[in-house]
């Protein structure tokens, strides 16, 4: 019998989000999807974890969410931050909808090194 690796095992197949099935962002798309966030009113959340750790529900905060941030410049600074201070660490970023009290979208920018 042979074992075939499976997704579980091969850590390049794994998936977070709708986006991780798309060639990475850009620069400029990932700019467009932080304009859609603050377009829609979100509030702006950065969180990383270690790669090993990313299908787990609880990720860390990089910092309290930047409630009320509309520019994306800063936004995409904060993200480069997170990701500058845990560079083997995957970073993601939410949109958190205060009015239906859940993150509205949620990508993956950077993904961590692999094992």
């Amino acid at each position: 019998m042979q074992d075939y690796i499976s997704s579980l095992s091969n850590t390049e197949s794994r998936k977070f989000e709708t986006f991780s099935y798309l060639p990475t962002l850009t620069d400029e798309q990932t700019r467009q999807q932080i304009q859609y966030i603050v377009d829609k009113g979100w509030n702006p959340s950065v969180e990383h974890t270690e790669p090993e750790h990313a299908t787990g529900s609880f990720w860390y905060m990089w910092k309290l969410p930047l409630f009320g941030e509309t520019d994306v410049d800063a936004i995409m600074q904060e993200v480069e931050n997170c990701h500058a201070a845990h560079p083997d660490n995957h970073v993601r970023l939410l949109g958190l909808d205060n009015f239906a009290q859940c993150a509205g979208t949620s990508m993956v920018i950077y993904r961590g090194k692999t094992i």
